[in-house]
């Protein structure tokens, strides 16, 4: 491997690199070769790089590397720069401005997986891995700095000065003066993906008898058809799918419901909240005639509210109407199973895949999520036992899991539906709106995130006099989620292959970030509400997912008031943008900002302030 060292102040870091096995260095100074020889041990330290073969490369400039190193020469598989500082009594800003140059110089020669060490003194960087942590402004803000030219921390370890042969630091304000390094960090900064390009996606699905194309909604075009659940697939979501299937087929005989199930649902479902669905049009030409339509109601999935019939026009035989949505359940899919007879006593039937829900932006809350249905239609008076035996299974296999993961046992409980209130997360919330529900499966103890299915009985119309049908749906994001440590779910879609690297097939592992301590930006926003409406929050929140990609961890209500004598409304909201898998640099935050401000206008009816 290539490795490049910048800023070499004696070339005693360089020397003891030098003799690693399959290791090619070039050690190179800001300084001329006179200039550098004659500091303390340099001459020595020079000459044992010459003789064992490295290069020695004097006055290159660390902003600008592509002009030192021929085509050829420029590809790097690390490169080193300790201690980097402007010179003399160089402030805090020069040092930030003196590292942005560097990083963008670094991205034109760097290899694709290469890495970028900077050492820095305690405190200069600005991380929490700084002890103590000096206040933000007064830092180098090294990982905001790095995000600016396409890099993420991916490591920070000590920087042991005593454990390198031959090392001595020097260059105290420009001087041949060595300085304090107790404490210091070692920064390991590798490339980001690249920025998503949202252009616009059509999708094909079935809708009764007819296949049919639709534009996906640009906030989940990077999350259709993403095929974690097909076989080939080694995502956690699989895996826990999988292992949970195959812990209940050891109590119940097991059927996976392998037909592709229809991603559009028809009509105006009530009892769900309208502004919680993803509306959708069809392509041109594509919507199916009501004559269609009718033929194919039997295959098609029509119910207004789950579990409590279907839609209105169709039981008064009205034509159908033209609306359509991307599932939020895969409940009506299996009621439809139940409503057609076609499910067998005793035996498991298993649906999975993704569906779609707009919801508010918090840390739990996920606008798209694999859904694990299991249905199973038991003898009129042992619902109960069955429910039992059926939650037993899962806390099992999950307790498997988690302790498998991180060797420590979770807490895995039913609780009754009637103990919770407003502490829901936005999951259980949104599936009250399906219908009843008897008991929460939650995992942990933080009820903010913690609920992870739902268990509920059928409607009495979808009962027979001998079987009742239980049914549990389970959120395998969530559950993915807290098993593997993973502390943002958007790291669950990320297309950045280091993710996928950590989870061979058939297992599960604790995860490892690839991208600490992220940078934060925060913006506010005021305007004034349309007069005499109501403000819809969760079109406020859905928007601001599509306008940065998923890039909005918290929108904050911080000020609402009233004006007097108008009765206008004032809403100030405040911005916080934050990537979990790439860079994120402060003016691409701040264009989002400007974009968002601009789309706020168009498609909410709001004035800005």
């Amino acid at each position: 491997r290539r490795v490049l060292l910048l800023g070499e102040g004696n070339f005693s870091f360089s020397a003891a690199l030098c003799g690693a096995q399959g290791t090619h260095v070039v050690a190179t100074c800001y300084e001329s070769e006179e200039e550098a020889a004659g500091r303390g041990g340099a001459a020595r330290s020079i000459r044992r790089l010459r003789d064992s073969g490295a290069e020695v490369v004097f006055s290159v400039d660390c902003t600008k590397l592509k002009e030192h190193f021929l085509p050829g020469k420029r590809e790097f598989d690390r490169i080193y720069f300790n201690f980097p500082h402007c010179g003399r009594k160089a402030g805090v800003v020069k040092n930030r401005q003196l590292l942005a140059r560097f990083f963008h110089s670094c991205a034109e020669v760097l290899a694709q997986e290469g890495e970028v060490h900077v050492a820095l003194c305690n405190g200069q960087g600005g991380t929490p891995a700084d002890q103590p942590r000096r206040e933000w402004h007064n830092s180098w803000q090294i990982v905001a700095v790095a995000a600016g030219a396409g890099f993420v921390l991916s490591e920070v370890h000590p920087f042991k000065a005593e454990t390198i042969e031959g090392y001595k630091c020097t260059g105290y304000r420009s001087q041949d003066k060595s300085f304090c390094v107790e404490g210091a960090l070692n920064h390991i900064f590798t490339r980001s993906t690249a920025p998503l390009c949202f252009t616009p996606v059509s999708c094909k699905t079935q809708l009764g008898s007819q296949n049919i194309s639709f534009q996906v909604p640009q906030v989940l075009v990077d999350k259709i058809n993403r095929g974690f659940l097909e076989e080939n697939s080694r995502h956690p979501v699989r895996t826990i799918k999988e292992k949970l299937s195959a812990g209940l087929s050891q109590a119940f005989p097991l059927q996976n419901i392998s037909s592709c199930l229809p991603l559009l649902h028809q009509g105006h479902p009530d009892g769900v909240c309208h502004s919680n669905l993803f509306w959708i049009t069809l392509s041109p030409g594509e919507a199916p005639s009501t004559e269609k339509m009718s033929q194919g109601l039997a295959k098609a999935v029509l119910f207004s509210h789950f579990g409590q019939g279907t839609d209105k026009n169709v039981q008064e035989g009205c034509p159908v109407p033209q609306q359509f949505y991307l599932r939020p359940s895969l409940l009506p899919h299996a009621q439809a199973i139940i409503k057609k007879r076609a499910i067998s006593p005793g035996t498991l039937q298993v649906l999975s895949g993704p569906v779609f829900r707009k919801c508010r932006i918090t840390p739990h809350s996920m606008p798209v999520f694999h859904e694990m249905l299991v249905v199973l239609a038991v003898s009129r008076g042992t619902e109960n036992s069955c429910i039992q035996m059926l939650v037993d299974n899962i806390k099992t296999t999950l307790n498997s899991l988690h302790q498998g993961v991180s060797g420590v046992k979770p807490s895995v409980s039913l609780q009754e539906a009637t103990g919770f209130g407003t502490e829901l997360n936005d999951f259980a919330a949104f599936e009250r709106q399906l219908g009843e529900i008897q008991h929460f499966l939650c995992v942990g103890t933080d009820p903010s995130g913690s609920c992870v299915g739902v268990i509920r009985t059928a409607a009495d119309e979808l009962k027979s006099q001998e079987l009742v049908v239980v049914s549990a749906s389970l959120n395998l994001d969530l559950l993915a989620v807290l098993l593997c440590g993973i502390s943002d779910w958007r790291m669950l879609w990320t297309s950045d292959k280091r993710f996928l690297r950590q989870f061979p097939e058939g297992e599960l592992r604790l995860f490892k970030s690839f991208s600490l301590y992220p940078p934060s930006y925060v913006h506010d926003v005021s305007f004034w509400v349309p007069d005499g409406e109501e403000f819809d929050e969760v079109a406020f929140h859905t928007l601001a997912r599509k306008v940065s990609g998923e890039m909005v961890v918290s929108l904050q209500l911080r000020d609402s008031f009233q004006q007097a004598g108008t009765g206008r409304r004032s809403l100030c909201y405040r911005v916080t943008f934050q990537s979990c898998d790439r860079a994120l640099g402060c003016r691409e935050a701040a264009e989002m900002q400007l974009h968002f401000r601009e789309e706020m206008q168009q498609h909410l009816g709001v004035t800005l302030r």
